[in-house]
């Protein structure tokens, strides 16, 4: 069963950005569709960024496209999301979640087994 331990939250300005790194052990980490999902304060969890197996392909929310990118190195068993030009609205804490398998077009939270603990991400205005 997978691990995951996100890692890279922090604070910064409107328009800055954060590259979040999700770390995951115990599996066959090549086996394995990764996604992010955050969730607001006081809103539900909410899917961003998906990428397939090899890398190759990836499907982003409709928010963030044009702004985060999803990518993972199998070597290192990471996933990581870099998000750029970062607005208020794009704070919440970010999760990684892991379903061996799986189709990059899963976009709810209950379609993945494997989550991590979060990490925060905040951009102030």
């Amino acid at each position: 069963q997978v691990q995951l331990v996100e890692s890279g939250g922090g604070l910064v300005q409107a328009g800055g950005s954060l590259r979040l790194s999700c770390a995951a052990s115990g599996g066959t980490f090549s086996t394995y569709t990764m996604v992010w999902f955050r969730q607001g304060p006081g809103k539900e969890r909410d899917f961003v960024a998906a990428i397939t197996l090899s890398g190759g392909i990836t499907n982003y929310a409709d928010t963030v496209k044009g702004r985060f990118a999803i990518s993972r190195d199998n070597g290192k068993n990471t996933v990581y999301l870099k998000m750029n030009s970062l607005k208020p609205e794009d704070t919440a804490v970010y999760y990684c979640a892991a379903r061996p398998y799986g189709s990059i077009y899963y976009t709810r939270p209950k379609q993945y087994d494997h989550w991590g603990q979060g990490t925060q991400g905040t951009s102030s205005a």
